[in-house]
């Protein structure tokens, strides 16, 4: 029961990554696409009716974790104290930036709110995928089962090693770049006019950048955390995850150069996918690896609810998640369609 709750958890964060992911993404690109106060009106409105449902799955995948593996969510809380309260900072500064901007009656308020909120946008991406570095690399796990992480000690990736190392940073990187390309290709789909065009071609250039990126941090994962690689290998059933993940770039490519917006986003979103599977997938039994003593490590079985408690959740989960992606479905259904510039105030 507890290998299902883990891909359940799993599967949560990664949907939050995704679709929370390309508003991050057009929050970063947001001064770039946009020249002018209509054309971040625009933006603004393309990602207005959902940037703040994407972020409930997060508060989803907290809750899920915090009733299936609360050992293991305590000891990330409380280990991962500063960098949270971070998030917490800039989810909060994206938040109040989007609505401050839209009551500023004045062009130097405007740029300051845009300028914050690209910049939250863009920190939060970096330190997003240096969380997803922490947890391929692993944490200093002490035979108790606690750690302290601080923002950083030697950029060593070994050890008593802080949040930040040479290799959480390049995972970092690599999260900012692909959100951005991720979040390009939304706004293509999403916007018309000059808006569009220049999304378009900058989603090409990003995701040229993309790849190299993806390759250096693939290599460096496998340099720092071979299991990972050794999991998928014997794991047959993992093996879909990483076929996802290439033939999700291979679509980004491929419909980019026909043309086709969504496809292409799509495709995107399943790049993410797998991914963030295939990681988890190599990861697993591990929620948390030890950098001090691989028998320190937090694993799901060592960390879960009892079998009862998991059981007696999982008959409120699925009714659950069936109305939040009915929910979702409804919500873009009802959002088809480009935003221009005659309605963006009514869409944001």
């Amino acid at each position: 029961m507890e290998a299902l709750w883990f891909a359940i958890a799993s599967l949560m964060l990664a949907a939050y990554a995704i679709l929370d992911g390309f508003d991050f993404g057009a929050g970063v690109l947001h001064r770039v696409v946009a020249r002018t106060d209509e054309e971040r009106k625009v933006v603004l409105a393309a990602i207005g009716p959902v940037w703040d449902g994407n972020e409930v799955w997060l508060i989803a995948a907290g809750g899920v974790l915090f009733m299936a593996f609360p050992r293991a969510y305590s000891a990330a809380f409380s280990g991962f104290y500063m960098p949270l309260m971070m998030v917490l900072w800039l989810l909060i500064l994206r938040g109040i930036s989007i609505e401050f901007r839209l009551h500023a009656d004045n062009p130097i308020g405007r740029e300051l709110w845009d300028s914050v909120f690209s910049l939250a946008s863009a920190l939060l991406a970096i330190v997003l995928g240096a969380a997803i570095g922490n947890v391929a690399r692993g944490v200093p796990v002490d035979a108790n089962g606690e750690f302290v992480a601080p923002l950083f000690t030697n950029f060593l990736a070994s050890g008593r090693c802080g949040v930040l190392d040479w290799y959480t940073v390049l995972v970092g990187l690599f999260a900012l770049i692909l959100l951005a390309a991720h979040g390009a290709l939304y706004l293509a789909w999403k916007t018309a006019g000059p808006v569009h065009d220049r999304a378009w071609r900058l989603a090409g250039v990003l995701w040229r950048v993309v790849v190299p990126l993806w390759l250096a941090a693939t290599a460096a994962t496998s340099w720092v955390q071979w299991e990972i690689f050794a999991n998928l290998i014997a794991r047959p059933w993992s093996w879909l995850l990483v076929a996802v993940m290439v033939a999700g770039l291979v679509g980004v490519v491929q419909f980019m150069r026909q043309g086709r917006e969504l496809a292409a986003f799509l495709s995107s979103c399943g790049f993410m996918l797998g991914v963030l599977g295939a990681t988890m997938a190599g990861n697993y039994p591990y929620w948390l690896r030890s950098t001090l003593d691989p028998a320190y490590g937090l694993t799901a079985a060592g960390t879960a609810a009892s079998a009862h408690g998991l059981r007696l959740a999982l008959a409120w989960w699925i009714p659950g998640i069936l109305l939040a992606v009915g929910y979702f479905c409804y919500l873009f259904r009802s959002m088809r369609g480009k935003v221009n510039q005659e309605i963006p105030a009514q869409r944001v």
